[in-house]
């Protein structure tokens, strides 16, 4: 719950604005009071006195407004707030906030306050892919400022793809995991998970029956904790963690770069199931029978991203965490895998079918440490994931 918290909202000039009204009421339902920013372009598509009733206060549109200079001026008003909120953001509004321009109250604000900073952007596909609005990105979450959404769908001009503003309630939860005063406040997580699917042709690929689950339960159960968590996934068919940095990608390599350009990060939890091996003869076209001959398959190694995380000499998490899906002799493997990979946990798990693991509901681990072994009952993927976050959090020195 968000009682006592309050939020300044700065809306952009967006179609996506129109969710603001409904942002501004599940918020108030959750105990904060929202103060109200528009920019310019943000009143072309709501208006001051709708934003206003919601809110309950009175909205902030002008710079130059004298009486609020004297009553409330731009650097308090930044300052006052627990959460400094931007919703919808969009493309403009965030290229003038990684360049630090301050030509209206809004990008002023925004550079005036000493309070944490939390974005989610609304804009075109062909805008959100474009190479200066990642470069913009990049810069902003280089800068500390928590990143939700956006969203894949249909959008108000015909297009497809991701752009679309997140779903309230997902800013919502985003919104009370940055305010939680849990032990993980202010550390940053890095968790992947899911399969990787590495292509045979256009219509083919190699993949595992890794769902994804225990990843995102992982995810959730850090952002519990106060933790800002980036969420690289494969393709899995468990939903994405709610308030988190969710980065979609299919192949190994994908996923190794997504995990290099998220560094640094205070904890790494490498809970995807990476394939070994990808096709290194990937046919650009459908391989087609050949009258009974079989299609001849090269095999390339698949970047080792956990050894790699182990093993940097700079910025290397104070804690890498790795996991160890066996079917056979699962501590002695597990065991001989920290070893090699340099990692400083490794959770092992009996992947075997009769178990039932891969895929389902339930697992069971045995954490390898420096210490040794230490088995863990069967439990929900949730409950271990519980059990893990708040291991980390004793690791990480938390409170």
């Amino acid at each position: 719950m968000l009682a006592g918290r309050r939020i300044l909202l700065i809306i952009g000039g967006g179609i996506a604005a129109y969710k603001a009204l409904e942002l501004i009421r599940r918020l108030r339902e959750r105990g904060a009071a929202v103060t109200p920013v528009l920019t310019p372009a943000a009143a072309e598509f709501v208006t001051p006195l709708s934003v206003s009733a919601l809110a309950g206060e009175r909205v902030y549109t002008d710079l130059f407004d004298l009486t609020d200079e004297a009553e409330m001026g731009h650097i308090q008003l930044s300052r006052v707030a627990d959460l400094v909120l931007v919703a919808p953001a969009t493309a403009d509004l965030m290229a003038k906030m990684a360049q630090g321009l301050a030509g209206d109250l809004a990008t002023t604000l925004l550079l005036a306050t000493d309070t944490p900073v939390m974005i989610a952007p609304a804009m075109n596909v062909r805008m959100w892919e474009h190479p200066a609005m990642q470069r913009n990105l990049a810069v902003l979450q280089g800068d500390g400022l928590r990143v939700v959404g956006p969203d894949s769908g249909d959008m108000a001009c015909g297009e497809y793809g991701p752009g679309r503003l997140a779903e309230v309630p997902e800013i919502v939860t985003a919104v009370e995991a940055a305010l939680a005063a849990g032990p993980l406040s202010g550390r940053r997580v890095l968790v992947t998970s899911g399969p990787t699917h590495e292509p045979i042709d256009p219509v083919r690929y190699i993949a595992n029956r890794s769902s994804g689950s225990q990843g995102t339960a992982i995810a959730e159960a850090l952002r519990d904790l106060g933790a800002e968590v980036v969420f690289v996934t494969g393709p899995a068919d468990a939903p994405r963690p709610a308030g988190c940095e969710v980065i979609e990608v299919e192949t190994a390599r994908e996923m190794r770069e997504a995990v290099m350009a998220a560094l640094p990060v205070d904890a790494g939890i490498f809970a995807a199931a990476v394939a070994d091996w990808r096709v290194a003869s990937e046919s650009g076209s459908k391989i087609k029978k050949q009258g009974g001959r079989m299609p001849e398959l090269r095999f390339a190694e698949n970047p080792d991203i956990l050894a790699e995380v182990s093993q940097l000499s700079e910025g290397r998490p104070a804690l890498v965490v790795g996991f160890a899906a066996e079917t056979d002799d699962v501590v002695a493997h597990a065991t001989a895998k920290r070893a090699r990979k340099g990692c400083d946990w490794i959770l092992a798990n009996d992947v075997s079918p009769a178990t039932g693991i891969m895929g389902g509901a339930e697992n069971a681990v045995v954490l390898i440490s420096e210490e040794g072994a230490e088995d863990w009952p069967r439990a929900t993927k949730r409950e271990v994931a519980g059990r893990l976050a708040a291991r980390v959090a004793g690791a990480l020195g938390a409170d």
